[in-house]
């Protein structure tokens, strides 16, 4: 398995329906968003979303579907790409291990 998720399915997935996110990073389409030229940029680093679809991929990750409002763009990404705007670290939790549990 690659891309550093082996086991990832066999843990609950790492964020939830609604729940507000942010890309920690820029994605541009990769010839799978329709509409839109390859290489065209859909999300920015920083822009925030929400958690509208949570699915699988090569039974090896999820995969989130994140609608972004503001673009009006619904992406597909990965846990590591993604942070939560929701969680509040529990007294128990740092925020490291927040930061982790949403690569």
């Amino acid at each position: 398995m690659s891309d550093g998720m082996i086991g990832e399915l066999d843990n609950q997935p790492a964020f939830r329906f609604g729940e507000k996110v942010q890309s920690r990073k820029t994605i541009r389409n990769d010839g799978t968003y329709v509409g839109k030229d390859i290489g065209e940029i859909l999300v920015r680093k920083g822009d925030v979303g929400y958690v509208s679809n949570i699915g699988t991929f090569l039974q090896q990750f999820y995969i989130y579907g994140v609608d972004f409002l503001d673009s009006g763009h619904r992406v597909g990404m990965k846990a590591k790409e993604l942070i939560s705007l929701d969680r509040v670290p529990q007294p128990d939790e740092s925020v490291a291990s927040l930061d982790e549990a949403g690569q």
